[in-house]
């Protein structure tokens, strides 16, 4: 009886401890590849809205930077003829002071003919005026000097708060990089895809104009590295590689999947030709139409630029460079 209750009490103990255990057992189990992959196409998804949102952002700073150096051009002038207003004011102000009111009326009471007197009231008004008119323009051109500086000072402001925001934003795009390089790695055994050819995906089709320069171009940058905030010629965001093949065929498009909507006009999936642009879901990926059904796009973080389905995601709209 003795040995048959330590016996029970060992399995006990034994039961206990595999409780105990299991748990920890399931909380250490690696993921699975096909975790791994929907991990890695959650990560590279988000990732890709903050490096568009980081690249509006640059956008926004160039512009503002642009409106900056307009402003301060129109600056210089305005203030070099408020300077000159100012002394014709100083001279008028100086010549009231030496003649006074009773020198100007003495003047005109002063022994000559009668008829000359209509001829001097006339000048003096004449005097008058022109020096209301001088005024009147030291004070407007003060004026919009003031709001020209104003529009100055806030576009500058605004330009630091906007860097500031932009230095933050390469941190976390940097440390979600980080995340998701170890992602793949544990995935694919390599954080990157190595390089191919951009032979592998064929040559590109005959098309002529512009959208053909633009098409052939997105051709020759498969294989290369999708790098996020980049337009090429060594890697490609995706907002990045559409930018560039447009610009190849001089036509300038911003760098940002967002304001590449608002900049193309709008068609529908029916007129679709090679060389338009395939907007997706949230606006936050863009790829360029080759025809055949198929896009050349810099799919995320860690991919090369590669020839693929058009509808690898939900479709947003269409768009034709204009």
């Amino acid at each position: 009886m003795s040995s048959l209750r330590i016996l029970l009490r060992s399995l006990a103990v034994a039961g206990l401890s595999a409780a105990l255990i299991a748990p920890a057992s399931v909380a250490r189990a690696e993921p699975t590849p096909a975790e791994l992959t929907k991990q890695i196409e959650k990560s590279s998804t988000e990732l890709e809205r903050i490096v568009e949102s980081y690249n509006k952002l640059n956008e926004e700073i160039k512009a503002n930077k642009a409106t900056a150096a307009g402003l301060q051009a129109r600056i210089g002038p305005l203030q070099a003829r408020a300077e000159r207003s100012r002394a014709d004011v100083g001279e008028i102000a100086v010549t009231a002071y030496k003649t006074g009111g009773l020198r100007t009326a003495q003047a005109l009471l002063d022994r000559g003919s009668v008829s000359s007197l209509p001829d001097r009231l006339g000048t003096l008004d004449q005097l008058t005026r022109q020096h209301q008119a001088t005024i009147a323009g030291f004070t407007a051109n003060q004026r919009k000097l003031i709001d020209e500086k104003t529009r100055l000072d806030a576009t500058l402001a605004r330009e630091a708060a906007q860097a500031k925001q932009l230095a933050a934003g390469k941190k976390k795009i940097e440390a979600d990089l980080d995340r998701l390089y170890e992602l793949r790695r544990q995935a694919y055994g390599r954080a990157t895809e190595a390089p191919t050819r951009s032979t592998s995906a064929g040559s590109a089709p005959a098309i002529s104009g512009s959208a053909g320069v633009a098409v052939r171009y997105a051709y020759g940058a498969i294989g290369k590295p999708y790098v996020w905030g980049a337009d090429g010629p060594d890697g490609y965001d995706c907002s990045g590689l559409t930018l560039a093949s447009w610009r190849a065929a001089g036509k300038s498009l911003p760098h940002n999947a967002a304001m590449q909507w608002d900049a193309t006009s709008r068609i529908s999936r029916s007129s679709l030709q090679p060389g338009d642009l395939i907007f997706y879901e949230g606006l936050g990926h863009v790829s360029l139409y080759v025809g055949g059904g198929q896009v050349i796009d810099a799919p995320s973080a860690g991919r090369n630029v590669l020839k693929r389905d058009m509808n690898m995601m939900p479709i947003q709209g269409y768009g034709r460079v204009r």
